[in-house]
């Protein structure tokens, strides 16, 4: 529990940053950038506001000025699962696998069973061609019971790392 102060303060934060993931969640990426922006020059120690301007580029595909921003909130406040997430899932976009993984990895000493930690996870490892332990991860993030689409999309991953049908080149989907 945070003391009254720091919990004052990070409400604050929460509320400021409010805005811009309302113009995320719209799908007003260039306006939510432009917002947030404005309430990290107005309060730079705000790691929402930092974290959702992460989310927005990420939406943009701008995967630096994501990490950074993300980055910059765990710089802010280093227990914030969500920025975690949000930088293992850019270092995931951008390759760099190892990475990825050591932030998952780091997400699940402080959420057992994180989804997202845990989807990530399977993913970098399948992305390197580690079926085992693609596998396994896998497996634990279809336990949390997430959206349908998702678990389609991870069930077929798991199919092809179980042998039952092969992965589609992009080559054959035209």
């Amino acid at each position: 529990m945070l003391p009254i102060d720091d919990e004052a303060r990070d409400l604050a934060h929460w509320e400021a940053a409010e805005e811009g993931a309302e113009l995320i969640r719209d799908g007003e990426h260039p306006l939510a950038v432009h917002e947030l922006l404005r309430q990290i020059e107005a309060d730079p120690s705000n790691p929402y506001a930092h974290y959702f301007l992460g989310t927005a580029f990420f939406e943009t595909g701008e995967l630096l000025k994501a990490l950074k921003a993300y980055l910059q909130a765990l710089e802010i406040k280093p227990d914030y699962l969500g920025a975690l997430n949000g930088a293992g899932w850019s270092l995931h976009s951008l390759g760099r696998y190892r990475e990825a993984q050591r932030l998952g990895r780091q997400i699940l000493l402080k959420a057992k069973e994180d989804p997202d930690a845990l989807h990530l996870l399977g993913l970098c490892h399948y992305a390197m061609g580690e079926g085992a332990a693609a596998t396994g991860y896998l497996n634990r993030f279809l336990a949390t019971r997430p959206e349908i689409e998702v678990a389609m999309e991870v069930d077929g991953l798991l199919k092809v790392l179980r042998g039952e049908t092969q992965q589609l080149d992009e080559s054959q989907d035209d």
